[in-house]
């Protein structure tokens, strides 16, 4: 089928990408499902600061690639030997295949699933096919999604069932959100950390994970919840989501800020704005004994260091988290009924609706830490 996408082409373009423009919507040929695959038409995809990061090249992908991970469609096609799934299903997308049988999957970390990143790296579905073409030319997926398109393909195990039949649906840009802002920044509060009622938060990051860590750490019952960012636009959104307290990232003194009010340092220090210079902070705002955890995406060559004394003499832990350590079928369902129930309030987090054709101008917005999370609506 012909579908109408968004298309990256080359890495590193200058911005404004208004001007630039990245990302080329062209008309381009969709395959039929595979074995084990759906068709999916996408309502709603979110931007995503891991799109951006592939469009400035600081997250370098295999070229031409269909961008786009963080979206909510519908079922209207099966391939073979599929039959979880049924045409009318909403479902959210997970950006890692979650193959179900490797020995990570055994062991309940979908997120580090090996045949699920082979197949990310090397921009395929997890069956190791390629959907989209040009003429003879085969594109890209990204992160087995591509979802800045009218319709695709993907991988079973790319998805997960929110409704179904006669089930009421969520608006399309809201369960959009859920897979990846929801899953990744309440999965890192609720999963990787673990927070428990009364724990000490501090969030360094207040973009569309970082908030998302904010309302899942408000809905674990953390107290203080101390938000942190570079943008005082930010802290003005973090107070009113439910952040005791706020701190200007650029203050010299904003470490003994958090650290004083949480008491000696937060419990955990949660992580989300991809700098390892955010991380170093995040880590010098622990206590002794406490979490560090990362879930952001610096560049690759970019390291963060520490006291090496201090893991042992303090008790401290670092510790990453991808996808929130999520097992999207079960944390996808269970974080849209905390939605459901007014605890996650998910819509919060959106604040622009965009169509196709604004998509650069959209990054461009988010470039500029201009907007929380953005939604192209099909």
């Amino acid at each position: 089928m012909k579908v109408r996408a968004a298309v990256l082409r080359e890495m590193g373009r200058p911005a404004p990408y208004a001007v630039s423009r990245p990302l080329a919507i062209e008309t381009i040929e969709l395959d039929a499902p595979g074995p084990g695959e759906l068709l999916v038409r996408v309502r709603a995809a979110g931007l995503c600061h891991s799109d951006l990061s592939v469009i400035d090249g600081s997250r370098p992908r295999l070229m031409p690639m269909v961008l786009g991970h963080e979206a909510a469609g519908e079922v209207i096609g099966l391939g073979a030997d599929v039959d979880d799934f049924a045409t009318g299903d909403q479902v959210v997308f997970s950006f890692v295949p979650v193959c179900g049988h490797c020995a990570y999957c055994a062991e309940g970390r979908a997120a580090l699933c090996e045949p699920g990143a082979r197949a990310n790296t090397a921009g395929t579905l997890l069956s190791g096919a390629r959907r989209w073409h040009e003429g003879d030319a085969a594109l890209h997926h990204h992160l087995g999604v591509s979802a800045f398109a009218d319709a695709t393909v993907v991988s079973a195990r790319s998805a997960v069932r929110i409704a179904g039949g006669d089930a009421p649906r969520l608006d399309w840009s809201i369960a959009a959100l859920f897979g990846c802002a929801v899953m990744t920044g309440v999965g890192a509060v609720v999963n990787t950390a673990r927070v428990a009622p009364g724990d000490s938060v501090a969030i360094f990051g207040l973009g569309g994970v970082g908030l998302a860590a904010l309302l899942g750490a408000v809905a674990a019952g953390a107290q203080p919840i101390v938000a942190v960012d570079v943008l005082p636009a930010k802290l003005e959104v973090a107070a009113r989501l439910g952040a005791t307290h706020t701190v200007l990232a650029t203050a010299a003194d904003a470490v003994a800020q958090i650290r004083a009010l949480t008491h000696g340092g937060a419990q955990y220090a949660i992580e989300t704005a991809g700098s390892e210079l955010a991380l170093a902070a995040a880590y010098a705002a622990t206590r002794r004994g406490g979490t560090t955890i990362t879930a952001g995406l610096p560049h690759p060559q970019k390291e963060f260091r520490v006291p090496a004394v201090s893991l042992v003499a303090e008790e401290r832990t670092v510790k990453g988290s991808y996808m929130g350590s999520a097992l999207p079928a079960r944390d996808l369902p269970r974080f849209v009924a905390l939605h459901r129930a007014g605890r996650l309030p998910v819509e919060r987090l959106l604040t622009h609706r965009l169509t196709l054709d604004e998509l650069n101008a959209g990054f461009d917005r988010l470039a500029r830490g201009e907007a929380v999370r953005q939604v192209v609506e099909f």
